[in-house]
């Protein structure tokens, strides 16, 4: 059959093929779509924005016989023991019960094997996890679910998570087929039940009640560990001023290019903005306390290369934090596992229904044969490789700007491809000094 476009058929802009489908999909089921994963409409990102690198007005750095350093402390505001990580890419909060105990365990070896920190996730802390992360961040989140407070002292630091990127103002979901006995116990619930995590905090209605459970979380472990305050990006600017308010060490700020394990897609694709344009905000709120470098900021959504940790850095964050990113380099969507894919109604490159737990890969799956494939040590090294690859692309780009630090890289360095972008990231657009909004 002749492809439609040659027969002079026409798609609609507004009811393109994948409208189409969802519709008639709602229409076919009366159920709305959930997935996992982030965004997957185009937006502003830092694709959009080029590096000014050295020539005649800056002086670059020689790659292989001076030195650009990535190392990075968070959490030294008030606590005794603050992180001290050897580069600055981290890896994202992501549950036992989304991920499998192997993926726990071999993002926990990764993250270990270069320096720097893995985050527990919704549901609880894993032995195997605790076992093979020489720094493990705990999140605290709404639903409390395995929330256990021998492990916040256990853990290296504490993440209070009041939104996600890929779902600001929402919960998320774990169904049936992934809650096994073990995830069951774990969470203080009944094994083979859908369950979906609480939007909100129970014990608090704004931000005074944040300042409370924070000293609470400090009480409980001895002033020494960095307390994390987590926000979806939406109202970055004022969140941020908040937490820092309330005695946050660190401000993690999650854009909507953010992963998750399952949620409706409506709200994947319709709430929060683009990470590009919340880091900007963000370090306007921490200045405008005199707190820029003394409250880190971490941001995370769509961190897939060096060229983005060092863009993110340039606009003012202290360390990124990876998620969808880590589990590519674990094995999500190889086409190794291309027929298999096929035969559960996706493809390799396009598998996002994390939520039924059939990941051939064994990532994203409670299913003890499919998660037997993944080797917790070769997965690992994978992370590993993937984290070295980040830093040095990143001390690339930094070097070739002349800094002798990934963190010295600032907005000067920084140019933009798009209007869009130029008036996100505050920079100014290619070729010009104008700065949407701000220059003329």
């Amino acid at each position: 059959m002749k492809d439609p476009s040659e027969r002079g058929l026409r798609e609609s802009a507004t009811f393109d093929r994948a409208s189409i489908a969802a519709i008639q999909h709602a229409a076919r089921t009366g159920v709305y779509d959930i997935r996992g994963w982030g965004a997957k409409r185009a937006v502003p990102h830092f694709d959009d924005l080029l590096f000014l690198g050295a020539s005649m007005s800056r002086y670059p750095l020689e790659g292989y016989r001076e030195r650009c350093d990535t190392d990075v402390v968070l959490g030294d505001r008030h606590a005794t023991r603050p992180l001290h990580l050897d580069i600055p890419v981290t890896i994202a909060g992501m549950s036992f019960g989304a991920l499998s105990a192997q993926a726990k365990e071999a993002l926990g070896r990764g993250a270990s094997e270069v320096g720097t920190s893995t985050t527990t996730g919704d549901g609880g802390m894993t032995d195997e996890e605790r076992g093979e992360s020489k720094t493990l961040v705990y999140q605290l989140l709404p639903s409390r679910y395995g929330m256990n407070p021998d492990h916040l002292r256990a853990a290296d630091a504490i993440e209070v998570v009041l939104g996600q990127g890929a779902k600001p103002g929402g919960g998320g979901m774990l169904l049936g087929q992934k809650i096994s006995d073990r995830v069951a116990e774990m969470r203080t619930l009944p094994a083979g039940i859908d369950q979906r995590s609480a939007c909100r905090h129970p014990d608090w209605t704004g931000p005074d009640d944040l300042t409370i459970k924070i000293g609470e979380l400090r009480e409980i472990t001895d002033w020494e560990k960095p307390i994390y305050v987590k926000v979806g990006a939406t109202r970055t600017y004022y969140d941020v001023k908040l937490a820092v308010a309330a005695g946050a060490d660190v401000v993690v700020v999650d854009g909507m290019q953010g992963g998750t394990a399952a949620t409706q897609e409506v709200f994947i694709e319709h709430v929060g903005i683009p990470i590009l344009a919340a880091i900007p905000q963000a370090v306007q709120a921490l200045r405008e306390l005199g707190m820029h470098r003394k409250v880190q900021l971490i941001v995370s959504g769509g961190i897939r290369t060096g060229a983005d940790v060092a863009k993110a850095m340039a606009l003012g964050a202290d360390a990124v934090a990876i998620g969808t990113a880590a589990l590519i380099a674990l094995g999500d969507n190889d086409p190794q596992y291309a027929e298999e894919y096929e035969a559960i109604g996706s493809a390799a490159g396009y598998y996002d229904d994390f939520q039924d737990g059939r990941d051939p890969a064994g990532i994203t799956t409670q299913d003890p044969e499919l998660a037997g494939r993944l080797d917790p040590v070769e997965g690992g090294r994978r992370v590993a490789n993937y984290l070295r690859v980040l830093t040095m692309e990143a001390q690339t780009l930094a070097r070739a700007c002349g800094k002798a630090h990934v963190q010295h890289l600032e907005p000067e360095d920084l140019v933009a491809l798009t209007i869009e972008a130029a008036a996100m990231a505050r920079v100014p657009l290619a070729g010009t000094s104008w700065i949407p909004g701000i220059g003329s």
